[in-house]
């Protein structure tokens, strides 16, 4: 009888020892649960405050080249100006030429060149035809006159060419493919 007592006593230290242990774990987590409450604002706060700076980047990311271009329309109005004042066209001319040389290397500069294209074969992928020229010796679909010039920003289309193309008379291709 003396054994039950005891082991009773052992049972309630264990039992205390387990509450005590169950009390610590449970403080333990609750101070994971607001740590991780406290980072998941944090990083809300964050995702907030990126997504605001992209906006900004977005909303001013050309600004560098709209200013090199009002120097562009800066010296256009001079020539307009200088045009009405002056009787010589040639001047207004120059003018406009040197500003057009200057809006080509701001152009350059941000990786923008013309597509080449006439006396190459045509290319949908960069041009557009608005028109075919019949001539009798032509090699098949030669771009012969560039209508409106076009563009490619570091090896993509911008804008393609608009063209005329020089192909072989149709009364002369049907032969072609009867003979074959």
């Amino acid at each position: 009888m003396s054994d039950k007592p005891e082991e009773k006593i052992e049972s309630g230290s264990e039992l205390e020892k387990l509450t005590e242990a169950l009390a610590e774990e449970k403080k333990r987590s609750e101070e994971c649960l607001t740590r991780m409450k406290y980072m998941q604002a944090d990083f809300e706060n964050l995702k907030k405050r990126m997504d605001r700076q992209m906006e900004e980047v977005k909303k001013y990311s050309n600004e560098h080249i709209i200013i090199e271009l009002l120097d562009i329309v800066d010296e256009l109005e001079m020539a307009i100006k200088s045009g009405h004042n002056s009787d010589s066209q040639e001047n207004v001319i120059q003018g406009i030429d040197m500003t057009l040389k200057k809006l080509t290397k701001i152009l350059e500069k941000e990786g923008v060149s013309p597509i080449e294209c006439v006396g190459r074969p045509f290319d949908p992928t960069k041009h557009n035809a608005v028109a075919r020229i019949e001539k009798e010796d032509a090699e098949e679909c030669t771009v012969v006159e560039e209508v409106r010039k076009g563009y490619t920003m570091r090896e993509k289309v911008i804008r393609p060419s608009i063209v005329k193309v020089m192909v072989k008379p149709l009364k002369s291709q049907e032969k072609v493919n009867q003979n074959e």
